[in-house]
């Protein structure tokens, strides 16, 4: 069960490796793009790719639905990066239901692990394997793997590394629970629990009331999906990459920019300015400062 880029890597993982995928359960084709033409879900076009029965519910407490998963007799079922099951499916297979969440639980539980990581400045992080229970993201842990974040990781390079490292991370589950040996380890009480929830177009905005490697955690943190943003001269900039900068060119309050209008930048935070790298006026493409202002003011 997954929808998204992230979660097609793990199917191609134990599709590849041999193992029995009888059904892909994932969300219905949506509308997209300019035209909103229906289009397919990555998960999808991998599974009728591989020959992969496809059920695509719009509700999953569907009676209609729900006989068709019962009908394939599944002994396990896998979750990456799909909607939260009610309890009439993941308790329905012999084994259970196990899901695979990018982060070292039980920090970081909820919809946006990989953003909220970055943001709050961690320098490591990793997958989790566990079986789903009734509250979210708390079920009993099966593997567990770390994975480094690098100074100058963006949301997108690290969910690409986690992505492959997380579908490695299945097939070992898989292979695990096939052969009955595998731990079922309860999630440990953390007195500095840190949540990731759902990201929303106000969460974006950036508070340069913050310091500036603050400030440049957040942009990372939002990089390339689903983008910080803030307003100067009233209009609003996508901003996909800021760094640290010496140059101070007046004393100025968080939030006052400057810019030469040639290739440079400045925001002011807390504590410094940032210089702002690649950034996006409304109603144009993503670019470096460079290029926008070959064309363009501030």
């Amino acid at each position: 069960m997954g929808t998204p880029d992230f979660a097609v890597a793990s199917l191609r993982k134990l599709l590849d490796d041999g193992c029995q995928v009888v059904a892909v359960v994932t969300a219905p084709d949506r509308p997209a793009g300019r035209g909103q033409q229906l289009t397919e879900s990555p998960v999808k076009r991998a599974a009728v790719a591989a020959g992969v029965p496809v059920l695509q519910p719009e509700k999953l407490r569907d009676p209609v639905f729900l006989e068709q998963l019962q009908s394939y007799q599944a002994d396990l079922q896998v979750v990456v990066a799909f909607r939260m099951l009610p309890e009439v499916v993941w308790a329905m297979p012999r084994i259970g239901t196990f899901n695979l969440h990018a982060s070292l639980l039980p920090q970081y539980r909820g919809a946006a692990p990989i953003n909220w990581a970055i943001i709050n400045g961690e320098k490591e992080t990793g997958v989790t394997t566990f079986f789903i229970e009734k509250e979210i993201d708390t079920g009993q842990m099966i593997f567990q793997e770390t994975e480094p974040i690098y100074t100058q990781d963006t949301a997108g390079t690290l969910h690409d590394r986690l992505m492959e490292r997380g579908a490695g991370l299945v097939l070992k589950t898989v292979r695990a629970i096939e052969s009955g040996t595998y731990p079922r380890i309860p999630q440990p009480a953390v007195e500095d629990l840190k949540m990731a929830p759902k990201i929303h177009r106000e969460t974006c905005e950036i508070n340069w009331f913050q310091s500036a490697e603050a400030v440049r955690d957040f942009v990372r943190g939002m990089s390339p999906y689903p983008t910080a943003w803030t307003k100067i001269n009233g209009k609003i900039y996508k901003i996909y990459a800021v760094s640290t900068t010496d140059q101070s060119p007046f004393s100025a309050e968080p939030g006052e920019a400057y810019s030469d209008e040639k290739k440079t930048l400045l925001v002011k935070a807390e504590d410094g300015w940032l210089s702002v790298e690649e950034l996006q006026a409304e109603g144009k493409r993503k670019m470096t400062i460079e290029e926008y202002f070959r064309g363009n003011k501030i």
